[in-house]
């Protein structure tokens, strides 16, 4: 499969139902049970709750790699996907209709799963090397602007017309309709060798084994577990859109439409940023910078102006780490069995946003909304300093060690 088959902007149509999925819990749904009196803590508890599936879902990565193709496991995933939302709007977003929301929540999350891996696979395998941070940024690009389409269209209906399910179920039917991207779409060939459940799943573990003893993929797995560049306080702006006077037009424009189109011009840039500079160093700068932005946000004045303003540069540099992360990513996993190393690293990465996302609900909850961007720019910052130091100290460590096998190589060829 090679890069000349299709232009990386199909990766960015194939992924935004994973978007919409999160845009639709953490903008559409959060406004309404912040209007109907739920609480910051447990709107922010929903909105972790979407992120939990995506926190362990290499799990059963391996058998994507192993088994179908990517093309089957994307309309298995896509499909229950679509109607997970449209399901969303039959229950009330009500503090009564919290627990059948969050079941709902859950299970179309858990479907969000299979569209990713399936696209991550068909994007490692179809993207040359000197063009994995453009294909990140496109990718990205549709992860945000689908959370915009979700969370900005989706509250955008869901105020218009007569019944919430009227919202979700246009909302799902689009989801759908990104699955006609799949056409004319070439799948990589699985060797000989691999075919089969226990023969795939031998090498997929073989492959993964082999990432984890590099020294790229010792640091991507240091730095998926920080809290560095997480944008977690974008999926509770429409939570605590009121302290900065803004409408639920002004939340479904910021946090919806705009904030997609914001966030994904963000993806875009920062992809193509990450091609021309280191793409670690490129992530972790990019997440001081979301740090800078939060604490900005906290100190200057509260008005909509100040509202739209500050959430639209988070979401513009939110756009860069999420370009980072993934062309990191790409980077590090190289082929093979990509769905299982991308989603063991992806997994990885949504645990200091599952965290994240908690802990900022919690400080909100005790301090205040500035409490709450002050407690996320503290946990980036301290990330980022975590990040270097410790990049160091395996840098040194496994040069030593890439000399002492690089020695015992030349051993084994000379016998």
């Amino acid at each position: 499969m090679s890069s000349r088959h299709v232009h990386p902007w199909v990766f960015m149509v194939l992924i935004i139902p994973f978007g919409v999925v999160s845009g639709y819990v953490s903008v559409t749904l959060a406004y309404q049970l912040k209007q109907a009196g739920v609480s910051v803590g447990q709107v922010a508890g929903l909105v972790a709750l979407s992120v939990l599936p995506h926190t362990w879902k290499f799990f059963w990565a391996p058998v994507i790699d192993a088994t179908l193709d990517q093309k089957k496991w994307y309309l298995l995933g896509g499909i229950p996907c679509a109607i997970g939302i449209a399901a969303m709007g039959f229950f009330p977003a009500t503090q009564l209709g919290l627990a059948a929301l969050s079941a709902v929540v859950f299970l179309a999350s858990l479907t969000t799963t299979l569209v990713g891996m399936s696209v991550e696979s068909l994007m490692a395998h179809g993207t040359p090397e000197e063009l994995k941070g453009r294909a990140a940024g496109w990718f990205q690009a549709g992860n945000l602007g689908g959370m915009g389409i979700g969370g900005g269209l989706g509250l955008f209906l869901v105020e218009r017309l007569p019944a919430p399910w009227m919202a979700s179920c246009s909302v799902g039917t689009l989801c759908l309709l990104c699955a006609v991207a799949l056409v004319g779409m070439p799948t990589p060939a699985r060797p000989p060798d691999e075919i089969g459940l226990v023969s795939g799943l031998a090498a997929t573990l073989k492959d993964v084994g082999r990432l984890v003893w590099t020294r790229v993929g010792v640091l991507a797995l240091v730095l998926c577990v920080l809290p560095i560049g997480t944008g977690a306080a974008s999926g509770l702006w429409s939570a605590v859109a009121e302290e900065w006077r803004a409408s639920a037009d002004t939340v479904a424009l910021v946090s919806g439409v705009l904030g997609g189109i914001i966030s994904a011009a963000g993806c875009l840039v920062g992809g193509w940023l990450c091609d021309r500079m280191d793409r670690k160093t490129a992530y972790v700068w990019f997440g001081i910078f979301q740090a800078a932005a939060a604490v900005a946000m906290a100190l200057l004045p509260r008005n909509p102006a100040m509202f739209v303003l500050w959430s639209s540069v988070y979401a513009f540099i939110t756009g860069f780490t999420y370009a980072a992360f993934s062309a990191f990513v790409l980077e590090a996993i190289g082929r093979g069995a990509a769905a299982t190393k991308y989603s063991a690293l992806a997994s990885l990465s949504n645990v200091p946003i599952y965290y994240m996302t908690n802990l900022d609900g919690w400080a909100h909850d005790r301090w205040g909304s500035n409490g709450m961007l002050f407690t996320e720019a503290a946990f980036g910052l301290v990330g980022a300093v975590v990040f270097v130091a410790l990049a160091k100290i395996l840098l040194r460590g496994r040069t030593h060690s890439e000399a002492d096998i690089g020695s015992t190589e030349k051993q084994k060829i000379g016998k």
